[in-house]
């Protein structure tokens, strides 16, 4: 296998994969025994394999420098290529759901495979591919427009993450000059990111409409694979957020603007936990990759090799600079069984939750791709896949030492703190989407900002952007990519942060019990439903009554009552 920068690419020849494809089909629709078919379906796979791992790296290639024409060129192609070739696949899943030898497959291969073949006929029709080649593309330009958004701050070139690290410094002058450098960017972009999101939204209730759904709400829930629960347990949900996190967060808050010594906390404080400075982690990013991996060779075997993968291919790209997409993810090159870390590193403590968040969604890709056989079973839905990245996060806190120093317990206790200051925002953005795609005219910006204000008021009623009229009036809603790039996903982490807690009450009574529970999750993929996979994990469902509850006062060692 090649390192990434050395792995070639080529554009997909989609009459030639017809051609192969139909071929393929053709040997699975004559199969006059079981093997005959498996033998067939798993070439079929396999083509599918080879296409997703070009598409992959052309992706990554394009989000490290959104300005590189080449994968710019590739990725508007595949855009118009994509919604024609997922048909031609849809003509094998029908196949397959008529095949005489289903009960077979299943018995090999588990029913949640069948279930997610049998739902996603749902999703595609001919009819549809205008709307996904339009939605498509106005994501691209959305992409575009936040990744051109820079300033010069303090002589250096930033970007939004930039801009970051300086709302962390010890200087409340200088975290409020970037915080209004930050928000000029967002109120600049404004214009271009209110038109893009009106035409999203209404491509994707025509969508909606197009596919037979009531709205793009249900279109969504079954798109992100929710068979086991549906809005009204979500809304439960977030109002156990709403009970039971929002106060305790009100209660931090509070102790934080004590400990810093401020009148009133502002926004641009929210990060500065310590006035002898926030916990920073000690070197850069070769540093930092240095310490992880030998953190990940002294937690397990699994992950040391993992780990050791990760760098000897070069899987990641770390480091923040102009051009490059925004944010972090974790993709895998499937034909290559190997995953890929991308985010954008800028010198505070969330380059070492880069280190355990992706690395704990990479971790689960490495290990299912090698003990699960089919590529559907790999991963899950994102509410357990959130699961293996913010659990990677809590079982690797005996090692921050490696990156912070004595400064260590400052990262733990902060780090508790944001997960918990993040979870009422999770839900904001959540009821925010819900919101918007319930409106019958989904046209005026202001309403968008109108229904932001109100929803910070419930979930965060400490926010306070000390006059800054953008922001007050309801602005931030569009810093969340999620809203314009995944929607309806963002209630994910939340789901699985809660999970998480719960795990973590077990780490502490038993952490190598529950390692291997954490282990035996990420293998099963996504063999197994929703609920099925929280018990292999020994996990509470967190729409249960007294669950958010329950979960919190496992934080009461960091946190305190």
């Amino acid at each position: 296998m090649q390192k990434f920068s050395q792995m070639p690419y080529e554009r997909i020849d989609v009459e030639a994969l017809k051609a192969k494809f139909t071929q393929l089909l053709d040997e699975f629709k004559a199969a006059n025994d079981y093997p005959q078919a498996k033998e067939a379906f798993k070439k079929l796979e396999d083509l599918s394999t080879e296409m997703e791992t070009g598409l992959s790296i052309a992706y990554v290639r394009n989000t490290i420098d959104t300005r590189d024409e080449f994968y710019d060129g590739e990725i508007n192609f595949i855009n118009q290529t994509m919604p024609g070739v997922s048909l031609m696949w849809q003509d094998f899943t029908k196949a397959f759901l008529d095949n005489p030898f289903l009960g077979e497959f299943e018995k090999e291969y588990g029913s949640m495979f069948i279930k997610n073949a049998k739902e996603s006929l749902k999703l595609q029709k001919e009819s549809a591919i205008p709307l996904q080649i339009k939605s498509s593309e106005l994501e691209m330009e959305y992409q575009k427009a936040a990744a051109a958004c820079t300033t010069t701050f303090m002589g250096e070139e930033c970007n939004f993450y930039g801009l970051l690290k300086f709302m962390e410094d010890d200087d409340r002058e200088v975290r409020k000059n970037a915080f209004k450098a930050w928000a000029d960017l967002y109120a600049s972009a404004a214009p271009t990111l209110d038109k893009v999101y009106i035409q999203l939204v209404d491509i994707r209730k025509q969508l909606a409409k197009e596919l037979g759904f009531s709205d793009y709400i249900e279109m969504s829930y079954l798109s992100r694979g929710r068979y086991d629960y549906d809005k009204n347990d979500v809304e439960r949900f977030r109002q156990q957020i709403v009970d039971v996190v929002v106060p305790v967060c009100v209660r931090l808050r509070e102790e934080q603007r004590a400990r810093i010594g401020v009148d009133k906390l502002h926004y641009y404080d929210e990060n500065y936990m310590f006035t002898d400075g926030n916990a920073m982690p000690i070197g850069g990013q070769e540093e930092l990759v240095a310490a992880a991996s030998q953190m990940y060779r002294e937690l397990s075997n699994e992950t040391g090799e993992f780990f050791d993968f990760m760098t000897t291919y070069e899987l990641f790209d770390l480091t923040t600079r102009p051009g490059k997409h925004l944010g972090g993810y974790c993709t895998s090159f499937p034909a290559y069984k190997a995953p890929f870390i991308f985010s954008n590193f800028n010198g505070t403590s969330a380059d070492v939750d880069v280190l355990t968040h992706e690395a704990g969604h990479a971790f689960q890709a490495y290990v299912a791709m090698r003990c699960q056989e089919i590529e559907d079973n790999m991963g899950s839905t994102s509410e357990i896949n959130e699961i293996h990245s913010m659990a990677m996060e809590l079982f690797t806190y005996p090692w921050m030492e490696k990156f912070f120093g004595e400064n260590a317990d400052k990262y733990r206790y902060s780090h508790i703190c944001d997960a918990l200051f993040v979870l009422p925002y999770m839900c904001a953005v959540d009821e925010f989407q819900h919101r918007v795609f319930e409106l019958e005219d989904a046209s005026d910006p202001m309403v968008f900002r109108a229904i932001w204000h109100e929803l910070e008021a419930k979930y965060m009623p400490w926010r306070d952007y000390d006059g800054n009229e953008f922001l007050e009036g309801g602005g931030f809603w569009m810093q969340k990519q999620h809203i314009f790039l995944y929607p309806f996903y963002y209630i994910d982490y939340a789901l699985a942060q809660i999970a998480v807690f719960d795990l973590y009450g077990q780490m502490k009574s038993d952490h190598k019990g529950a390692w291997e529970r954490y282990i035996t999750l990420c293998r099963a993929g996504g063999s197994k439903g929703y609920f099925e996979l929280l018990g292999l994990a020994g996990i509470r469902i967190p729409f249960e009554d007294g669950a958010v509850k329950a979960a919190v006062e496992n934080l009461t060692d960091v946190i305190g009552k």
